[in-house]
């Protein structure tokens, strides 16, 4: 398999349960080994640059990596933290733009599911990656989540990012920059 993702543009990962969707994800996140081959980012291994390619990669999985016990700023604030400092205004700016501000003081295990997934999401956008690897985003999302997120991704790529997602519904149909991928099962 050989694929590219420029700058600007959403690859979208497509096929039955079972194809391989999460499981190229986390390859192409370094997260499981390629079993032949190589994933190059900027023309460089990611073997060979794992750093910078780490500093340049957000990866949202289909679970959302919250801690229950901690609050959703707190949650954003450690899992951000890991990147760079973050202050709770600009936390608080984000949830906000994500219909979730009044969760911020909220420990995530009170949280709707729809509510957890985009704290989630807050997570990728505070860290400022070029490089989105999501796994699902949408889900557990209402409508009017799955066009935010739409959004937002358009955004992203109009500002030079690009997005590597596995999803069971298009995403951005019929956007310009969006391409799709069938892994057969």
């Amino acid at each position: 398999m050989s694929f590219s993702l420029p700058p600007g543009e959403l690859l979208q990962l497509t096929g039955e349960n079972g194809a391989g969707k999460t499981s190229l994800l986390r390859v192409v996140c370094g997260l499981l080994p390629a079993e032949s081959g190589d994933i190059l980012w900027r023309g460089v291994s990611i073997r060979e640059g794992r750093d910078a390619y780490h500093r340049d990669l957000m990866y949202l999985a289909h679970l959302n990596a919250l801690k229950l016990d901690l609050t959703a700023d707190e949650n954003l604030k450690a899992g951000v933290g890991l990147r760079r400092d973050t202050t709770r205004a600009e936390r608080e700016g984000v949830l906000s733009d994500l219909g979730v501000a009044r969760c911020a003081d909220l420990p995530a295990r009170v949280l709707s599911a729809g509510q957890r997934r985009r704290v989630a999401f807050a997570r990728v956008l505070l860290s400022r990656a070029p490089l989105w690897i999501l796994d699902e985003p949408t889900t557990n999302l209402d409508a009017g989540g799955v066009a935010l997120i739409e959004r937002l991704i358009r955004e992203h790529l109009a500002a030079g990012g690009s997005v590597l997602t596995a999803a069971h519904h298009g995403l951005l149909a019929g956007h310009p920059s969006a391409r799709q991928l069938a892994l057969a099962a």
